[in-house]
C-alpha cells in the first residue's frame, strides 16, 4: 500500500522549502512543527546525511472535523510533509490522508481525508508547475 504523495523538483533544497511553505499556506495549512532531521542526527549521533526536513502541516478546520469524529485521530495529526534532497532533485512527500481512514477504520473520516487529499494534491501540483 502506498502511503505517500510525492513530487520531485529540479529546484534546490532551500528554494523548495520556501515554495512548499507557500503552497501549503495557499491551501489553508499552517506549519505547527519543523524537524530538521539532518541537523538532529548530526548533533545527536554525529551522522551526516542529505538535507531532510519534516514539516507538520495543519489545516485547522480539517483537524477540528477529524478530532470531532474521533479524539484519538490526533495521533495521526498533523499532516507530515517531508522535503528532502534526492540525488540531483528535491523530493516533496506528504502522507496520504487516506491512511487516516484505513488505519482507523472510521468511514466518518473519509470526507475529511478526501478534502485534505485534494488540498495537498493541489499544493503538490502547484510545486510541479513552478519547479
Amino acid at each position: 500500500m502506498r502511503y505517500d504523495r510525492t513530487v520531485r523538483l529540479d529546484a534546490d533544497f532551500a528554494t523548495t522549502v520556501t515554495a512548499v511553505r507557500e503552497a501549503l499556506a495557499a491551501q489553508g495549512f499552517g506549519i505547527l512543527t519543523e524537524i530538521d532531521v539532518t541537523a538532529t542526527l548530526k548533533t545527536k549521533l554525529g551522522h551526516d546525511m542529505e538535507n531532510y526536513l519534516i514539516l507538520g502541516a495543519c489545516n485547522p478546520p480539517l483537524a477540528l472535523r477529524a478530532l470531532d469524529t474521533d479524539r484519538t485521530v490526533g495521533l495521526l495529526l498533523p499532516c507530515n510533509v517531508v522535503v528532502r534532497a534526492d540525488g540531483e532533485h528535491t523530493a516533496v512527500q506528504a502522507l496520504d490522508p487516506g491512511v487516516m481512514v484505513t488505519l482507523t477504520g472510521l468511514p466518518d473520516l473519509r470526507s475529511v481525508a478526501e478534502e485534505a487529499t485534494r488540498r495537498l494534491d493541489t499544493a503538490l501540483s502547484s510545486l510541479e508547475a513552478t519547479g
